[in-house]
Protein backbone atom coordinates (compact mmCIF):
# COMPACT_ATOMS: atom_id res chain seq x y z
CA UNK A 1 0.00 0.00 0.00
CA UNK A 2 2.68 2.30 0.44
CA UNK A 3 4.68 1.97 -2.62
CA UNK A 4 1.40 3.13 -4.67
CA UNK A 5 0.82 6.11 -2.24
CA UNK A 6 4.05 7.98 -2.47
CA UNK A 7 2.94 8.38 -6.58
CA UNK A 8 -0.54 8.89 -5.60
CA UNK A 9 -0.77 12.80 -6.99
CA UNK A 10 -1.76 11.80 -10.34
CA UNK A 11 -3.79 14.45 -11.82
CA UNK A 12 -6.71 13.03 -13.99
CA UNK A 13 -8.97 14.39 -16.58
CA UNK A 14 -11.42 14.70 -13.98
CA UNK A 15 -9.27 17.11 -12.25
CA UNK A 16 -8.52 19.41 -15.20
CA UNK A 17 -12.23 20.16 -15.84
CA UNK A 18 -12.39 22.36 -13.13
CA UNK A 19 -9.95 24.75 -15.17
CA UNK A 20 -12.76 24.84 -18.32
CA UNK A 21 -13.43 27.94 -19.40
CA UNK A 22 -9.84 29.55 -18.31
CA UNK A 23 -8.49 30.64 -21.75
CA UNK A 24 -4.90 31.19 -20.27
CA UNK A 25 -4.94 27.60 -18.86
CA UNK A 26 -3.23 25.18 -21.54
CA UNK A 27 -5.24 21.91 -21.54
CA UNK A 28 -2.59 20.21 -24.02
CA UNK A 29 0.36 20.99 -21.34
CA UNK A 30 -2.07 19.74 -18.64
CA UNK A 31 -2.59 16.63 -20.45
CA UNK A 32 1.09 15.80 -21.03
CA UNK A 33 1.73 16.44 -17.23
CA UNK A 34 -1.08 13.93 -16.45
CA UNK A 35 0.41 11.74 -18.79
CA UNK A 36 4.55 11.73 -17.33
CA UNK A 37 2.88 11.44 -13.33
CA UNK A 38 1.00 8.44 -14.41
CA UNK A 39 4.37 6.56 -14.53
CA UNK A 40 4.94 5.12 -11.12
CA UNK A 41 7.20 2.60 -9.01
CA UNK A 42 4.96 -0.01 -9.41
CA UNK A 43 4.16 0.73 -13.49
CA UNK A 44 7.19 1.59 -15.11
CA UNK A 45 5.97 0.87 -18.63
CA UNK A 46 2.36 1.18 -19.85
CA UNK A 47 0.36 0.75 -22.90
CA UNK A 48 -1.81 3.51 -24.67
CA UNK A 49 -4.64 1.81 -23.27
CA UNK A 50 -3.05 1.33 -19.77
CA UNK A 51 -2.62 4.96 -19.42
CA UNK A 52 -5.91 6.53 -20.94
CA UNK A 53 -7.08 4.07 -17.98
CA UNK A 54 -5.18 5.43 -15.33
CA UNK A 55 -5.59 9.42 -16.33
CA UNK A 56 -8.76 9.13 -17.85
CA UNK A 57 -7.62 10.42 -20.95
CA UNK A 58 -8.61 9.71 -24.56
CA UNK A 59 -6.36 7.34 -26.39
CA UNK A 60 -6.11 9.63 -28.65
CA UNK A 61 -5.15 12.50 -26.63
CA UNK A 62 -2.78 10.03 -24.94
CA UNK A 63 -1.21 8.91 -28.20
CA UNK A 64 -0.61 12.59 -28.70
CA UNK A 65 1.19 13.22 -25.37
CA UNK A 66 3.86 10.32 -25.91
CA UNK A 67 3.98 11.54 -29.32
CA UNK A 68 5.76 14.77 -28.39
CA UNK A 69 7.42 13.37 -25.14
CA UNK A 70 9.10 11.05 -27.34
CA UNK A 71 10.45 13.20 -29.70
CA UNK A 72 11.76 15.44 -27.13
CA UNK A 73 13.64 12.88 -25.29
CA UNK A 74 11.28 12.84 -21.89
CA UNK A 75 9.76 9.26 -23.36
CA UNK A 76 10.13 6.45 -25.48
CA UNK A 77 8.80 2.78 -26.39
CA UNK A 78 11.00 -0.02 -27.10
CA UNK A 79 8.82 -2.49 -28.46
CA UNK A 80 6.60 0.10 -30.23
CA UNK A 81 3.56 -0.48 -27.27
CA UNK A 82 4.50 -0.11 -23.66
CA UNK A 83 6.05 3.40 -22.90
CA UNK A 84 8.41 4.27 -20.54
CA UNK A 85 10.17 7.51 -18.96
CA UNK A 86 13.65 7.99 -20.28
CA UNK A 87 16.53 9.58 -18.54
CA UNK A 88 16.12 13.24 -19.79
CA UNK A 89 13.20 13.28 -17.02
CA UNK A 90 15.70 13.90 -14.52
CA UNK A 91 17.06 16.86 -15.98
CA UNK A 92 13.56 18.01 -14.66
CA UNK A 93 13.69 17.05 -11.00
CA UNK A 94 17.30 18.24 -11.12
CA UNK A 95 16.54 22.04 -12.34
CA UNK A 96 14.36 22.01 -9.69
CA UNK A 97 16.72 20.78 -7.00
CA UNK A 98 19.91 23.11 -8.11
CA UNK A 99 17.36 26.62 -8.39
CA UNK A 100 15.67 25.72 -5.05
CA UNK A 101 17.63 27.59 -2.26
CA UNK A 102 16.48 25.14 0.80
CA UNK A 103 16.94 21.87 -1.40
CA UNK A 104 20.42 22.94 -2.73
CA UNK A 105 21.46 24.11 0.81
CA UNK A 106 19.81 21.24 2.82
CA UNK A 107 21.49 18.35 1.22
CA UNK A 108 24.98 18.55 2.70
CA UNK A 109 23.63 19.39 6.22
CA UNK A 110 21.36 16.17 6.02
CA UNK A 111 24.73 14.10 4.45
CA UNK A 112 26.81 15.50 7.40
CA UNK A 113 24.20 14.79 10.20
CA UNK A 114 24.44 11.24 8.66
CA UNK A 115 27.99 10.83 8.85
CA UNK A 116 28.00 11.99 12.24
CA UNK A 117 25.54 10.30 14.18
CA UNK A 118 24.50 7.48 11.47
CA UNK A 119 20.96 7.91 10.95
CA UNK A 120 18.55 8.78 7.74
CA UNK A 121 17.45 12.35 7.45
CA UNK A 122 14.88 14.78 5.18
CA UNK A 123 13.51 17.61 4.49
CA UNK A 124 10.08 18.11 3.29
CA UNK A 125 7.56 20.84 2.13
CA UNK A 126 4.04 20.50 2.27
CA UNK A 127 1.95 20.30 -1.35
CA UNK A 128 -2.09 19.86 -0.90
CA UNK A 129 -2.52 17.65 1.63
CA UNK A 130 0.57 15.51 1.37
CA UNK A 131 4.36 16.38 1.81
CA UNK A 132 7.14 15.99 -0.61
CA UNK A 133 10.57 15.38 -0.14
CA UNK A 134 13.10 17.96 -1.54
CA UNK A 135 16.20 16.73 0.22
CA UNK A 136 16.77 13.05 1.93
CA UNK A 137 20.33 11.34 3.33
CA UNK A 138 19.55 7.11 4.07
CA UNK A 139 22.00 5.35 5.85
CA UNK A 140 20.23 2.52 5.72
CA UNK A 141 16.63 1.16 4.10
CA UNK A 142 13.95 1.67 7.07
CA UNK A 143 10.60 1.29 4.99
CA UNK A 144 9.46 -0.88 2.46
CA UNK A 145 8.87 1.76 0.32
CA UNK A 146 12.06 3.48 -1.78
CA UNK A 147 12.03 7.53 -0.56
CA UNK A 148 13.48 9.83 -2.53
CA UNK A 149 13.53 13.20 -3.65
CA UNK A 150 10.09 13.82 -5.07
CA UNK A 151 8.55 11.04 -3.27
CA UNK A 152 5.13 12.10 -1.54
CA UNK A 153 3.41 10.87 1.78
CA UNK A 154 0.23 11.88 3.39
CA UNK A 155 0.90 14.79 6.18
CA UNK A 156 -1.87 13.41 8.97
CA UNK A 157 0.31 10.45 9.79
CA UNK A 158 4.14 11.71 9.18
CA UNK A 159 6.16 13.55 12.29
CA UNK A 160 6.97 16.24 8.91
CA UNK A 161 3.20 16.06 7.66
CA UNK A 162 1.99 16.99 11.55
CA UNK A 163 4.31 19.99 11.90
CA UNK A 164 3.63 21.33 8.53
CA UNK A 165 0.38 20.98 9.07
CA UNK A 166 0.39 22.45 12.04
CA UNK A 167 1.63 25.44 11.38
CA UNK A 168 -0.90 26.43 9.45
CA UNK A 169 -3.34 29.50 10.46
CA UNK A 170 -6.46 27.78 12.81
CA UNK A 171 -9.09 28.14 10.21
CA UNK A 172 -6.93 26.32 7.17
CA UNK A 173 -6.04 23.61 9.83
CA UNK A 174 -9.73 23.17 10.22
CA UNK A 175 -10.54 23.38 6.62
CA UNK A 176 -7.54 20.47 6.50
CA UNK A 177 -9.65 18.22 9.18
CA UNK A 178 -12.82 18.98 7.83
CA UNK A 179 -11.83 16.61 4.64
CA UNK A 180 -8.74 14.83 5.53
CA UNK A 181 -9.57 10.95 4.63
CA UNK A 182 -7.60 8.99 7.83
CA UNK A 183 -6.79 5.63 5.62
CA UNK A 184 -5.21 3.00 8.60
CA UNK A 185 -1.80 2.28 7.07
CA UNK A 186 -1.07 0.49 10.54
CA UNK A 187 -3.09 -0.53 13.64
CA UNK A 188 -1.06 2.38 15.39
CA UNK A 189 -2.73 5.27 12.52
CA UNK A 190 -4.72 7.89 14.28
CA UNK A 191 -8.16 7.00 13.56
CA UNK A 192 -10.11 10.20 14.41
CA UNK A 193 -10.32 13.67 13.73
CA UNK A 194 -10.67 14.96 17.34
CA UNK A 195 -7.24 13.17 18.49
CA UNK A 196 -5.71 14.06 15.13
CA UNK A 197 -6.47 17.45 16.10
CA UNK A 198 -5.30 17.27 19.62
CA UNK A 199 -2.16 16.19 18.17
CA UNK A 200 -1.45 19.08 16.10
CA UNK A 201 -2.38 21.33 19.16
CA UNK A 202 0.45 19.49 20.74
CA UNK A 203 2.90 19.49 17.74
CA UNK A 204 2.64 23.68 18.00
CA UNK A 205 3.11 23.56 21.08
CA UNK A 206 6.00 21.85 21.45
CA UNK A 207 7.76 23.04 18.32
CA UNK A 208 8.42 19.29 17.32
CA UNK A 209 6.43 16.15 16.15
CA UNK A 210 6.66 12.48 16.79
CA UNK A 211 5.26 9.65 14.83
CA UNK A 212 5.38 6.20 16.19
CA UNK A 213 4.61 3.53 13.83
CA UNK A 214 1.49 5.01 12.32
CA UNK A 215 3.02 4.71 8.45
CA UNK A 216 4.70 1.74 8.73
CA UNK A 217 5.38 -0.51 11.79
CA UNK A 218 8.96 -0.13 13.02
CA UNK A 219 9.14 3.17 11.79
CA UNK A 220 9.67 6.10 14.35
CA UNK A 221 10.14 9.69 13.14
CA UNK A 222 10.76 13.31 14.91
CA UNK A 223 10.85 16.34 13.14
CA UNK A 224 10.90 19.98 13.54
CA UNK A 225 9.80 23.15 11.67
CA UNK A 226 12.33 25.27 9.17
CA UNK A 227 10.91 28.68 9.10
CA UNK A 228 11.36 31.81 6.79
CA UNK A 229 12.60 35.21 8.01
CA UNK A 230 8.27 36.12 8.18
CA UNK A 231 8.60 33.68 11.02
CA UNK A 232 6.14 31.41 8.42
CA UNK A 233 7.23 27.90 9.06
CA UNK A 234 8.19 26.76 5.06
CA UNK A 235 9.60 23.03 5.38
CA UNK A 236 10.37 20.43 8.21
CA UNK A 237 13.32 18.25 9.01
CA UNK A 238 12.83 15.01 10.41
CA UNK A 239 14.95 12.44 11.99
CA UNK A 240 13.60 8.68 10.90
CA UNK A 241 14.66 5.28 13.14
CA UNK A 242 13.78 1.93 13.66
CA UNK A 243 11.52 1.69 16.31
CA UNK A 244 13.44 -1.71 18.29
CA UNK A 245 16.25 0.23 18.50
CA UNK A 246 15.12 3.96 19.04
CA UNK A 247 13.23 4.54 22.12
CA UNK A 248 11.00 7.49 21.91
CA UNK A 249 12.95 9.45 24.88
CA UNK A 250 16.31 8.92 22.49
CA UNK A 251 14.77 10.74 20.06
CA UNK A 252 13.90 13.64 22.34
CA UNK A 253 17.16 13.82 24.44
CA UNK A 254 19.76 13.30 21.71
CA UNK A 255 17.95 14.03 18.54
CA UNK A 256 15.70 16.78 18.71
CA UNK A 257 18.70 19.22 19.26
CA UNK A 258 20.58 18.47 16.57
CA UNK A 259 16.81 18.49 14.33
CA UNK A 260 16.88 21.92 15.87
CA UNK A 261 20.45 23.16 15.17
CA UNK A 262 20.00 21.69 11.15
CA UNK A 263 16.43 23.92 10.90
CA UNK A 264 18.33 26.93 12.16
CA UNK A 265 20.96 26.30 9.62
CA UNK A 266 19.02 26.49 7.12
CA UNK A 267 16.39 29.39 8.18
CA UNK A 268 20.03 31.09 7.89
CA UNK A 269 19.83 30.72 3.91
CA UNK A 270 16.62 31.68 3.65
CA UNK A 271 17.82 35.37 4.94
Amino acid sequence: MAETLVNSKTETAAHLNQYAGDPNFMTSLARGLCVLEAFAQESPQMTISQLSSKTGLSRAAVRRCLYTLSRLGYAGAEDGQRYALRPKMLTLSHTYTVSNTLSSAAQPILERMSDQLKESFSVATLDGDEIVYIARSQVSRLMSVDLHVGSRLPAYCTSMGRVLIASQPPDEVERYLSRVELKPFTSKTVSSVDKLRSMLRNVRRNGYAMCDQEFEIGLRSIAVPVYAPSGKVIATVNLSGNAQRMPLLDMQTQFLPHLRAAANELSVFLR
